[in-house]
């Protein structure tokens, strides 16, 4: 029977769940991509979510902090899911998390009213060609580059499914992939093309979380990254799915019915993820869905507020760090778990950290107090 700190960590996941556990191998052994010697295909499974992909964007910041980066063999995310696995395997990515709490809570951003003049809500345009290019710039060839795999899910219009693209052969190739995965309904009119023709929307459209393509491409293990709070799954459709589903439908007939379809399996998807963080199973596929815990609040869509990202994104490096690492969750709740957020100077001429910022730039303390685990050297 299991008691005290050992059955927190058990409400929440399993501590020596398959996914944590070739995890770990694979980071202590030193295994690289392309390099494997266990059999397996470790995936990463990215939600977004528009501005909840905070969570996600800093649960990747745990695993790159902590050494894992090199465990995975392929990232699936759409939306701001996609370009949160991005900019993980771009690297650094503790930086653009800051991203949502200092460069999107404006109206540059979102703005409601902009649909009284028949405009759209997102502004695509400030984010992708602002902030990725200048203020936080993606470095698109670093992810080309990468030997871990990018699959960014679009909803294909005409052919009413999901369409997963890969294997970029350019910056503007893969620019407008991620591009087309976050083209979300209502907030952003029409479609766009992707790089080979399609019509596309939001790849959350037809599959509403993005570990369910990677168990059907193979993967034999998938850590997931949830942006919603580890709740039993709402069982009915809201006025905003409704309303959707009229919106799309006018787009093209069948795509309103596909989406219903699509979050009525997000609702089973949800409540089979639940079990699955404490009941995985004997056999491939594992998959450990890591989220928000069940006392925390639910972030919004829209959410503005700096102050609720941020310790939004504090709670989310937390939950990672203790799965990861082995730690009871409910020190989250104690408060003898607290991330700590990174300052360092930003040359305002390229939009990067300066190289000789200090010790911030290059590494900082654990959220335990203990050194930082780093992909490379601390000095």
């Amino acid at each position: 029977m299991v008691t005290g700190d050992a059955e927190d960590v058990l409400a929440c996941w399993d501590p020596a769940h398959p996914v944590l556990e070739i995890l770990r191998a694979r980071r202590d052994s030193g295994s690289l991509p392309g390099q494997r010697a266990d059999g397996a295909t470790v995936a990463l499974a990215v939600e977004g979510g528009g501005m909840r992909g905070v969570v996600s964007a800093a649960m990747l910041t745990q695993l790159e902090d902590y050494g894992f980066k090199n465990a995975f063999d392929v990232v699936y995310g759409c939306s701001s899911g996609g370009i949160n696995g991005a900019y993980f395997l771009a690297g650094e990515t503790w930086y653009p998390l800051s991203i949502y709490y200092d460069d999107l809570t404006t109206k540059r951003f979102v703005d409601f009213s902009r649909a009284l003049r028949r405009r759209p809500i997102l502004n695509l345009d400030y984010s992708f060609d602002d902030v990725m290019e200048r203020v936080k710039p993606l470095n698109y060839e670093a992810v080309l580059r990468s030997e871990i795999a990018l699959a960014v899910p679009v909803t294909d219009v005409d052919a009413l499914r999901t369409v997963v693209l890969r294997d970029f052969s350019s910056k503007q190739e893969l620019k407008t992939a991620l591009r087309a995965s976050a083209w979300l309904p209502i907030a952003v009119p029409g479609t766009v093309r992707t790089p080979d023709g399609r019509r596309a929307i939001d790849g959350g459209v037809l599959t509403a979380l993005p570990f369910r393509l990677a168990i059907e491409e193979g993967c034999t293990h998938v850590l997931s990254l949830s942006t919603r709070p580890m709740r039993p799954a709402s069982s009915g459709l809201s006025l905003l799915h409704r309303y959707t589903y009229l919106h799309l439908e006018r787009m093209r007939r069948g795509l309103g019915r596909g989406y219903l379809a699509a979050i009525r399996r997000k609702h089973r998807d949800q409540d089979w993820l639940r079990r699955m963080r404490t009941a995985p199973g004997n056999a491939a596929p594992y998959v450990l869905d890591l989220a928000p815990l069940p006392w925390m609040p639910e972030l919004k869509r829209h959410e503005m507020d700096r102050h609720l990202l941020l310790e939004n994104a504090r709670l989310a490096y937390g939950i990672a760090f203790c799965a990861t690492e082995n730690r009871p969750a409910e020190l989250i709740r104690q408060g003898r778990v607290r991330a700590m957020p990174r300052l360092t100077v930003v040359d305002s001429a390229n939009g990067e950290p300066r190289g000789d910022a200090g010790s911030a730039a290059r590494g900082a303390g654990r959220s335990d107090g203990i050194q930082r685990r780093a992909s490379g050297p601390i000095t």
